[in-house]
């Protein structure tokens, strides 16, 4: 399995770009936060419509060629977007750009998935681990090696925002294709069959059909409403802080900000806080397989949001001590790595049963929606209040998941008590 690694690399690298380096690209190019966190926050709806597309993405014997389909496209995109940048229309058509690779991106992420799923040996091998490394490599590469180029072409054409940012792209790009080509000759074809067929027009609408009844039984499952809370609110301070975050490190002191060049944030931001986020992560897994969820749920969704408090300590102190800002972030993301274990756990327990893997689904797309719609208003708000009085915005949002991990321990405690009578 040669191609896992790489195929994880290609995963993550796009997604990367589109969630957090356009963010800094944007802020470059003269956008206001507001339009900055506005614009990018919808390039999560094509994960948000995932139901609706992945059942003709999985059909048997046609991952190996979406993956290969939406590789090619996104590098397309990504090429596109650093030809238009320089441009007087590049806004709006680098952003139809974006979202084109946004697609692209998430059935590349599904197909990729379904495809190492159905072709993988056992669970616990080195392979499985080594697409979690990858997938971290490209976080490390985009908003690392990536911003910190751009910041270094810059510095050699004088501040040409556009120009700089096309040739980082212009690059990403043509690795794209290079992984397209290695891929073409190296990922194989599934094994196990699908849960979905399309022969016909008419099996075409019956899969529709399917899709429909699944999400009913979805939303009649018990104790829907609370899942469907947990799922859209636990993470409520993350996704009001993901976007702001971002341009806070890099926005101008006069504005509030603590005016990090590219290079700087590509430091604390690209490595630094990448590997605070790896580490929480790994320590997440070890403390649930040792105690599992109903041990871990609080101390997990504590470690969620207590980190956030260090943005509205840096918000008021704007230290200029690099080493001070790398290790506030070490510890967010420390805290946002462990906590989202006990996340994705308790959407494992609620989705578990004969339609797993579709309700799974559903699942995703509630959490894709939980970073949409707080990501779209979070520059607005941060404009009308301020950074510092916006970071205790997102402190204060954490009461939202203390409500719903209460509401989530009932649920726990009561299913057990269900199993074990």
């Amino acid at each position: 399995m040669a191609w896992v690694p790489t195929l994880y690399f290609c995963k993550g690298l796009p997604y990367v770009i589109l969630m957090t380096v356009s963010l800094v690209l944007y802020k470059q190019m003269g956008l206001t936060n507001a339009e900055t966190t506005f614009y990018t926050a919808w390039l999560h709806l094509p994960w948000v419509l995932k139901p609706m597309w992945q059942p003709f993405v999985a059909q048997k014997g046609m991952l190996r060629w979406w993956i290969l389909g939406s590789e090619i496209l996104t590098g397309a995109a990504l090429a596109g977007v650093a030809l238009t940048l320089p441009a007087p229309f590049c806004l709006q058509a680098s952003l139809a750009l974006f979202w084109l690779a946004a697609f692209s991106c998430a059935v590349h992420n599904y197909a990729a998935d379904e495809l190492f799923l159905r072709t993988q040996g056992p669970r616990h091998t080195p392979v499985y681990w080594t697409r979690t490394v990858f997938y971290r490599l490209a976080t490390f590469a985009a908003q690392g090696i990536l911003v910190m180029m751009a910041g270094n072409l810059q510095v050699v054409y004088r501040g040409s925002m556009g120009y700089s940012w096309s040739l980082v792209l212009y690059g990403v790009a043509g690795l794209s294709v290079l992984l397209w080509i290695y891929h073409g000759l190296s990922v194989p074809a599934e094994k196990r069959r699908s849960i979905y067929r399309i022969t016909s027009k008419r099996s075409i609408a019956q899969t529709i059909g399917e899709a429909a009844d699944t999400t009913r039984l979805f939303f009649r499952k018990p104790a829907v409403a609370t899942a469907t809370l947990f799922m859209l609110l636990y993470r409520l301070p993350e996704g009001l802080l993901s976007k702001v975050s971002v341009l806070f490190l890099i926005d101008a002191s006069h504005r509030g900000g603590l005016g990090l060049s590219p290079q700087e944030y590509g430091l604390v931001a690209g490595t630094v806080a990448v590997a605070g986020l790896s580490l929480g992560g790994v320590l997440g897994a070890m403390a649930m397989v040792r105690g599992g969820l109903r041990r871990w749920l609080w101390p997990m969704a504590a470690a969620m949001s207590l980190p956030n408090i260090v943005y509205l300590y840096l918000s008021h102190a704007l230290p200029g001590n690099l080493m001070s800002i790398a290790l506030c972030l070490f510890v967010e993301q420390l805290g946002y790595g462990f906590g989202f274990v006990a996340y994705m756990m308790f959407i494992k327990r609620y989705v578990s049963g004969y339609l797993k893997a579709p309700h799974l689904t559903l699942a995703k797309s509630l959490m894709a929606l939980s970073m949409m719609l707080p990501g779209m208003l979070s520059g607005w708000a941060q404009t009308m209040t301020g950074y510092r009085d916006y970071f205790l915005l997102v402190v204060l949002s954490g009461i939202a998941t203390i409500i719903v991990t209460w509401m989530a321990s009932r649920e726990i405690k009561k299913s057990s008590r269900r199993k074990t009578k």
